[in-house]
């Protein structure tokens, strides 16, 4: 049986290859691993000539991290900390769009959750530590990722993947101030800042701030990849 189809959208950055900068449609490959290992098969959508016509070809799709969501969506100046991509909102809100009204399999990590909170009419942190007085979620030394337990609320969709806590890692300065009319469906305990958000009404829209593609840990993935599954199934029966 052919794998699932699943997009994941993409950084556009200036790169190098071998002696050459070139502007270039780029993702870690660590997001790709994480859809192969979890039984899908990744297509990379980038974030030029934006068209929904994209997902038809999908069984689902993944907002992936990246650069601050602009505050300009959510009616808010700047921060100077704050670094934008217009572009890349507004080619992935497009997506985001179409594909909740398909009831497409949408996940959303880290900016990807940020992202979905403003296209359910939330608004953002710009900068953490001027609202939780630390640098725990993006550590300005040391490791990569910061690390941290995560609560997960009972009967959520997130808890019946994960359990009733687990430990996750984290880089990022922005967060969720407001998720809009998403459902908040895990928090961090150490300073309270929401980590999941869903959508009940949908068969799978999850937003995760930490990254699960950067660890061995891809129940997360399974479960939308199977979701991917039965969503190309139903496709398939439609007259």
């Amino acid at each position: 049986m052919a794998r699932p189809v699943i997009g994941l959208t993409t950084y556009a950055e200036e790169t190098r290859f071998g002696l050459n900068d070139t502007f270039s449609a780029v993702l870690p490959l660590s997001y790709v691993h994480a859809v192969h290992s979890s039984g899908g098969r990744a297509v990379l959508v980038t974030p030029d000539d934006p068209d929904v016509d994209v997902l038809d070809g999908l069984d689902g799709i993944v907002f992936t991290g990246g650069s601050d969501v602009n505050p300009d969506l959510f009616g808010e100046p700047p921060h100077p900390t704050t670094k934008v991509k217009p572009e890349r909102d507004a080619a992935e809100l497009l997506l985001m769009r179409a594909a909740l009204d398909a009831d497409l399999p949408l996940f959303g990590i880290c900016r990807g959750m940020q992202l979905m909170c403003v296209a359910y009419g939330g608004r953002l942190h710009q900068h953490l530590p001027d609202v939780l007085g630390h640098h725990n979620h993006r550590p300005v030394s040391g490791p990569k990722f910061g690390e941290h337990p995560v609560r997960l609320a009972p009967g959520s969709k997130a808890a019946a993947v994960l359990g009733a806590a687990v430990e996750v890692n984290s880089f990022h300065h922005q967060g969720i101030a407001d998720p809009g009319k998403l459902t908040p469906t895990g928090w961090c305990p150490e300073d309270d800042l929401i980590e999941v958000v869903e959508d009940p009404a949908k068969t799978f829209t999850i937003g995760v701030q930490w990254h699960p593609e950067d660890t061995t840990d891809f129940r997360l993935f399974v479960a939308f990849i199977e979701a991917a599954r039965t969503y190309r199934h139903n496709v398939a029966l439609r007259p």
